[in-house]
């Protein structure tokens, strides 16, 4: 288990379900991935777009997790706004999302989600996230 995985913790059970893992970081934030199978296929030999949105989602609150526990801190965390982009269609192979921090306050966080395939520098879908901490 990574730094990051180990400070996480564990992954909400809705993304154990779609087979979400934790199998990397970068920069101190935990890398997650979801394989291509039965529970995240719309079309054909494509990801449904809800699948990439929730791996989207789970990256964007394991990094912001990983950040406020590394700060001692450990808030309720409520979903104000996310905003996902589908830039290109989810082929039959493995997806990853990293999730950065943009600003961390007392009250709300801002968080940017990329996730891509084969490379990292052409994502197929990106997220921003705007979450309360109580």
């Amino acid at each position: 288990m990574t730094d990051a995985a180990a400070a996480f913790g564990d992954l909400p059970a809705y993304a154990r379900s779609l087979g979400i893992e934790i199998v990397g970081e970068d920069g101190g934030m935990p890398v997650l991935s979801v394989g291509f199978g039965p529970m995240v296929e719309g079309r054909p030999q494509h990801f449904h777009g809800g699948a990439t949105a929730g791996l989207l989602e789970n990256a964007g609150y394991a990094a912001l997790r990983t950040a406020l526990l590394a700060a001692g801190r450990d808030p309720q965390l409520k979903p104000i706004n996310i905003t996902v982009q589908y830039l290109a269609a989810g082929k039959s192979k493995p997806s990853f999302a990293i999730g950065r921090i943009t600003r961390l306050g007392r009250r709300n966080a801002n968080v940017t989600v990329e996730a891509w395939q084969d490379d990292r520098t052409r994502p197929i879908a990106t997220a921003v996230m705007n979450i309360l901490m109580v």
